[in-house]
C-alpha cells in the first residue's frame, strides 16, 4: 500500500491534470454510497479503456479551481446498514475490483484519495449496470457500444501478469519491496549494485521505467518475489497460497490454516518445506531401527503444488491456490479449469494461462522445464506404492487429489482403473508399453495372481481408457497395452 510520500506526489500529479477526465474524478462532500459504486465501475472500465494503470476518485478538492479545500468523509468509518462501506461495495461489484480509500492530510486539510485498479477481463458492473465515463461524465456502457466492444476486445489480449502491482516505487522502493536476493540466487548470478539489479528487474519485466526515474512494479515482478503480499493490497494478497489441516477426512475442523506472505519463487522452498512438515509420516520397522518415512513422496507435492501456481486463473478475484492436507488425502487446487482434458495430463504439453510466469518459474528450475510434470507425480505415486492420484474439475477450479496408503483389496475398481491407466500413460511416454508383468509391479501383486491384473486391465479396456498395442495377436501372455489415443 502507498506511503504517505507516494500519496503526497500523486495528489500533486493529480491536481497537474488540467481538468477531470475519464480516470480522474474529483469531490468535495459526496458521499452518496450508490453513486461511489457507480463511479467506480466507471472509472475501472475506463482506465482499462485507456490503458491505465489505475483511475482516482479524490474527495476535498474543488472541481475546476482544483483548490484543496478538505472533507469529512470517513470512508473507514462509513456504514451501509451494519456493513462496512469497503465490504458493501465489493459485494455490489462484478467482478472484483481492487480499490482502496487512502485518508491522507494535503497542505494542512483532510483528503480522501480512492485508488482504483482496473480489470481486464471483462467490464466492471456495479449492481445491475455496467458504467463509463465519457469525457467527465459517468454513464451506462451499454449507451456506448464501441466503448463496449472495445473493453471486450481489451479483456482478450490483457493479461494479469502485465498489470501494474505499485505505482511510482523509488529504486531504494523496489529493494524493500521485492526479494532480489532470492532471485539472484535462484538465477546463479552475483548480486550486482542498485543500479544492476534495477536494470535486471526491468529486462525480466517485474519493474517498467517511468519518465520521472520512478518504477512501477508489475503484478509478476510481485507475484513471484514479494516480500510481503500483503504491501501490494487485496488483489495479490488474496492470491497467497492456503495450507489447511483438517482434523480426519473431512472439513468440518481445521486444526492448522496459515496463508503465505512470500511472492511465488521467493517463499517456494519454504513452502515446500513447511508442508512436508505437516504431513502425516509411516513408519517402517527393520532389522533394528524403525524408520519413519513420508506417507507422499515430496517431489509429487513439489510438481502439483508448482502446477498451481502457474495454471492458476489469476484474472479471478478473491481465491488463491490451496493445499488441504486431511488424515488419508491431500487435496491442491487452483482457480480455473484446465485447458487441456485431464485424462491427457501425462503425455500432453502444458498449456497457462499464465506463460510468462510458467516460463520464468520453470527457467528458475522452481517447475518442470519440458512437460506438466505429471509424468514424475505419477512415477513417484507408483514408487511410493500408493493409489492413483485423481484430477477433478469442477465449475470455476482444478483440483489434484493424493491418496495415503491403502492395499488392493481397499481400492474401488474405478481406483484400480484409474491406476491402471495412468500406469499404461506412463510407459508410453517412456517408450514402453504396458504389461500383465508391468501392471503387477505397480500395484504388487504375487506373480501366481496374474488374474487379479488381468481383471483390472479388462475393466481398463471395457473403460475405453487403454487398447491393445496389437490386436491380431492371439497371445494373452505377452500381450502389451497402451493408452486409448496412442
Amino acid at each position: 500500500m502507498p506511503g504517505d510520500y507516494q500519496m503526497q506526489i500523486l495528489l500533486k500529479e493529480l491536481l497537474a491534470q488540467s481538468h477531470e477526465c475519464e480516470w480522474l474524478e474529483f469531490k468535495k462532500n459526496n458521499t452518496d454510497k450508490q453513486e461511489i459504486g457507480e463511479y467506480i465501475s466507471a472509472l475501472a472500465n475506463s482506465a482499462a479503456l485507456l490503458g491505465k494503470p489505475a483511475a482516482y476518485l479524490v474527495w476535498g478538492i474543488e472541481d475546476g479551481t482544483h483548490k484543496v479545500v478538505g472533507t469529512t468523509f470517513k470512508p473507514h468509518s462509513e456504514k451501509v446498514g451494519a456493513q462496512a462501506l469497503d465490504m458493501w461495495l465489493t459485494m455490489k461489484l462484478l467482478p472484483r475490483v481492487d480499490f482502496t480509500f487512502h485518508e491522507v492530510v494535503f497542505e494542512d486539510k483532510p483528503v480522501v484519495v480512492l485508488v482504483i485498479r482496473p480489470v481486464t477481463h471483462q467490464p466492471v458492473r456495479f449492481e445491475d449496470n455496467e458504467f463509463v465515463r465519457v469525457g467527465s461524465h459517468k454513464t451506462k456502457l451499454r449507451d456506448h457500444p464501441a466503448k463496449e466492444r472495445q473493453l471486450w476486445q481489451l479483456s482478450s489480449n490483457k493479461k494479469f501478469e502485465d498489470e501494474v502491482a505499485r505505482e511510482r516505487a523509488t529504486a531504494d522502493d523496489v529493494l524493500q519491496l521485492l526479494n532480489y536476493q532470492t532471485y539472484f540466487a535462484l538465477c546463479g548470478l552475483i548480486v550486482p549494485d542498485q543500479a544492476g539489479i534495477i536494470d535486471r528487474l526491468v529486462k525480466e519485466k517485474f519493474l517498467i521505467e517511468r519518465a520521472d526515474t520512478t518504477f512501477d512494479i508489475t503484478n509478476l515482478g510481485a507475484l513471484l518475489f514479494a516480500r510481503d503480499l500483503s504491501t501490494f493490497g487485496p488483489s495479490l494478497s488474496r492470491k497467497a497460497i492456503r495450507v489447511i489441516v483438517y482434523k480426519g477426512n473431512n472439513r468440518i475442523q481445521a486444526v492448522n490454516e496459515s496463508v503465505g506472505k512470500k511472492g511465488y519463487a521467493a517463499g517456494f522452498e519454504e513452502l515446500i518445506k513447511y508442508i512436508d512438515g505437516l504431513l502425516p509420516t509411516n513408519e517402517i520397522i527393520g532389522q533394528a531401527l524403525r524408520v519413519k518415512q513420508p506417507m507422499y513422496p515430496e517431489l509429487a507435492i513439489r510438481e502439483l503444488v508448482a502446477n498451481s501456481i502457474i495454471h492458476q486463473d489469476l484474472a479471478e478475484r478473491g481465491t488463491s491456490p490451496t493445499v488441504e492436507i486431511f488424515a488419508r488425502r491431500v487435496e491442491i487446487s487452483n482457480s480455473g479449469v484446465p485447458l487441456i482434458d485431464t485424462l491427457r495430463f501425462i503425455d500432453e504439453p502444458p498449456q497457462s494461462r499464465n506463460e510468462t510466469m510458467a516460463a520464468l518459474m520453470r527457467r528458475l528450475n522452481i517447475c518442470e522445464e519440458r512437460g506438466s510434470g505429471i509424468d514424475k507425480v505419477i512415477f513417484q505415486i507408483e514408487l511410493f506404492q500408493l493409489p492413483a492420484p485423481e484430477f477433478r474439475v469442477t465449475e470455476n477450479h482444478t483440483i489434484a487429489v493424493l491418496f495415503a496408503h491403502r492395499g488392493l483389496s481397499a481400492m474401488s475398481k474405478a481406483d484400480k482403473i484409474r491406476a491402471c491407466y495412468q500406469h499404461a500413460c506412463l510407459c508410453f511416454v517412456t517408450s514402453e508399453e504396458m504389461t500383465n508383468t508391468s501392471l503387477r509391479k505397480r500395484f504388487g501383486i504375487a506373480d501366481q495372481n496374474y488374474a487379479i491384473a488381468s481383471r483390472i486391465i479388462a475393466d481398463a479396456i471395457e473403460a475405453q481408457l487403454i487398447r491393445q498395442h496389437d490386436p491380431s495377436s492371439a497371445s494373452r501372455k505377452h500381450a502389451k497395452y497402451v493408452p486409448f489415443w496412442a
